[in-house]
């Protein structure tokens, strides 16, 4: 039996054999070299071992492209991606490929980059790799980069030149962050202090703790999303704050809004008439945005962030950031009986395996409940 993406496979006569690339020839076909084991972490070894000694490939002449730096395939990768993709993920691939890939790799000739290159380059990240303040990239981050990095190296292969990396192999595992979630306490304290004296902010705070609606999702909203009629909420839009593509204009960055970033974040959510009674105080126009200031203009995420962030410190609530009310919503409607799908699709998740190994929070209160369910034997 093979492994998935490894290329290493079970034989009949009991061995495990590895396949690698060893280089391109000048028709831009793989060549393959095989190594061999008695288990498959034997194979496995070798086939790292090997492939971290290669230290240049055979390339025709006729493809003098193949010795340019990196960074010049960077720019080659990034300009086709800038016509495939949205806003967003361009400015996300050209910010990780200026301020982390290029520094460390870009001058390096393409035939040079290594899977042992790349295995210094990733520890270098999570020891080094911040550029506002001392200390490295959290795992998600690196791996984020790495992939980049990956989708690049792929790039160059499809145009016949190779490199020894072989990205796959490199060991680094994603510790999941443990996500703050409001006790019942800390939800009931927040609960009243949005319902005095509500504003814009604090509705929109109120919105987002009973949908579990993405900060970017609420601001985008506009009156005709929210019907009284039906009592759901669309989305299908998400407000951001973007560094400008064009970096040579006198404004850095500008407020877009956008389709929401996949087929799974446009959903219809549906209302429980507590939201419908304390939205229609503030209903306006269907095209002004539900959060929006006094004079009409919108409330961008990072404005909404420090809203939420004072509401926070007037609770007397600690360690809390937006994504916290999304977080505090999921396990809530665990902890109230809703099955995974529903939660799932409320949420916009591609998948019940994102909403269980992500939002699902388990307290310990349900846990308990769930235990005192137990009879003898």
């Amino acid at each position: 039996m093979s492994r998935t993406g490894e290329n290493i496979y079970k034989r009949k006569d009991g061995r495990w054999e590895a396949r690698y690339i060893k280089y391109y020839d000048g028709n831009g076909k793989a060549k393959y070299g095989y190594v061999y084991g008695h288990s498959y972490a034997e194979a496995k070894s070798k086939l790292i071992r090997c492939l971290t000694s290669i230290k240049s490939v055979t390339v025709s002449n006729s493809k003098p492209s193949s010795f340019k730096e990196f960074d010049f395939w960077l720019d080659e990768w990034l300009k086709v991606k800038k016509v495939r993709v949205k806003e967003p993920t361009y400015i996300r691939y050209r910010n990780s490929i200026e301020n982390h890939i290029k520094p460390y790799l870009g001058k390096y000739p393409i035939e040079r980059i290594s899977t042992a290159l790349i295995e210094k380059f990733a520890q270098y990240l999570l020891e080094n790799g911040r550029l506002d303040k001392a200390g490295g990239l959290s795992e998600k981050s690196v791996l984020d980069i790495l992939t980049i990095v990956k989708e690049v190296i792929k790039y160059t292969n499809t145009l016949g030149i190779a490199t020894s990396c072989q990205i796959e192999f490199i060991p680094l595992k994603y510790k999941r962050k443990e996500m703050r979630v409001l006790s019942k306490e800390e939800s009931q304290k927040l609960v009243s202090y949005l319902t005095v004296d509500t504003d814009n902010y604090k509705f929109g705070i109120f919105l987002a703790l009973y949908t579990g609606i993405r900060i970017g999702e609420l601001c985008a909203l506009q009156w005709k999303d929210l019907s009284f009629n039906d009592k759901t909420l669309h989305i299908s839009k998400t407000m951001q704050r973007l560094q400008k593509v064009e970096q040579n204009e006198e404004k850095k960055t500008h407020v877009i809004v956008v389709e929401a970033k996949s087929q799974s974040s446009h959903r219809l959510i549906p209302l429980p008439d507590f939201i419908l009674e304390m939205a229609s105080k503030y209903k306006q126009p269907l095209n002004c945005y539900i959060i929006s200031t006094s004079h009409g203009k919108i409330i961008e995420p990072r404005v909404m962030q420090y809203q939420f962030k004072k509401c926070m410190e007037v609770c007397g609530i600690k360690d809390a950031n937006f994504h916290t009310l999304r977080h505090t919503f999921a396990t809530r409607c665990i902890e109230a009986g809703f099955d995974i799908k529903t939660l799932s699709e409320i949420l916009g998740h591609s998948s019940v395996k994102i909403t269980l190994d992500k939002y699902v929070h388990s307290s310990l209160e349900l846990k308990r409940i769930n235990m005192e369910k137990l009879r003898l034997f």
